[in-house]
């Protein structure tokens, strides 16, 4: 399981210096809407510079009509970056398309499909979906493994089903993890570590507990201790 640190201050500053203080740890550092929005390829390049070992996930859930949705596919083929992530409710067809449209690329990063945000209660979820999270993310899991994609996001509490119906390389990742017992915040289906562990998550995506706290390295140090 490897650690993936969300980059979610509100300045490009406060971001780079959260960075530079994390440094010397082999992590994943999540680049998000917000920030892309604000920094763009320069802020991919500057996280580059602090260590060039640094992995970057850029977390824009990627949702629209198939081909611009494999358009930003290749567009972000040019950033660099390590893994991104797409909409599996934009339907398997438009997962479809952005695969087929990067197989021409020798290297390309990870792209994993969103299930559930993991902001969703049971309640919201059916209001919108109409149906129940589990089976709606087992079946998004199942489109996107056979789409040709490499995982899925989730909550650790779908990880191991997911896993089950899909097979054991097939890669989940999940937001909401609060390490130790902190508060969920505008989460609702979080999570520790030793129950993501559980449930076989690859990569956790850990964000207030590490910016928030007095010394961030501290806590990215116990956080990797436990994995």
């Amino acid at each position: 399981m490897q650690l993936c640190i969300a980059l979610d201050l509100p300045t490009k500053e406060e971001n780079l210096a959260l960075v530079s203080k994390v440094k010397n740890y082999d992590v994943w550092l999540k680049v998000g809407l917000r920030t892309y929005i604000r920094d763009g390829e320069e802020f991919l390049k500057a996280l580059k510079t602090i260590n060039p070992n640094f992995k970057i996930f850029l977390d824009l859930k990627l949702y629209d009509i198939p081909n611009t949705m494999a358009d930003a596919a290749e567009s972000i083929m040019g950033l660099g970056v390590d893994m991104f992530n797409i909409h599996a409710s934009a339907g398997k067809r438009a997962m479809q398309t952005v695969m087929q449209r990067l197989e021409k690329y020798e290297k390309r990063p990870l792209v994993l499909a969103v299930t559930a945000l993991t902001s969703f209660s049971e309640d919201e979820f059916r209001d919108v979906y109409e149906a129940d999270i589990a089976t709606k993310a087992n079946q998004f899991a199942q489109d996107a493994k056979e789409a040709g994609l490499d995982g899925v996001v989730c909550s650790a509490y779908e990880s191991l089903a997911i896993k089950n119906i899909t097979n054991e390389n097939f890669m989940t990742l999940t937001p909401g993890i609060r390490p130790f017992g902190e508060d969920a915040g505008d989460q609702k289906r979080v999570a520790d570590v030793a129950f993501a562990q559980e449930q076989k998550v690859d990569f956790i995506v850990v964000g207030r507990p590490i910016y928030q706290a007095q010394d961030p390295a501290k806590v990215v140090e116990k956080i990797l201790a436990q994995l």
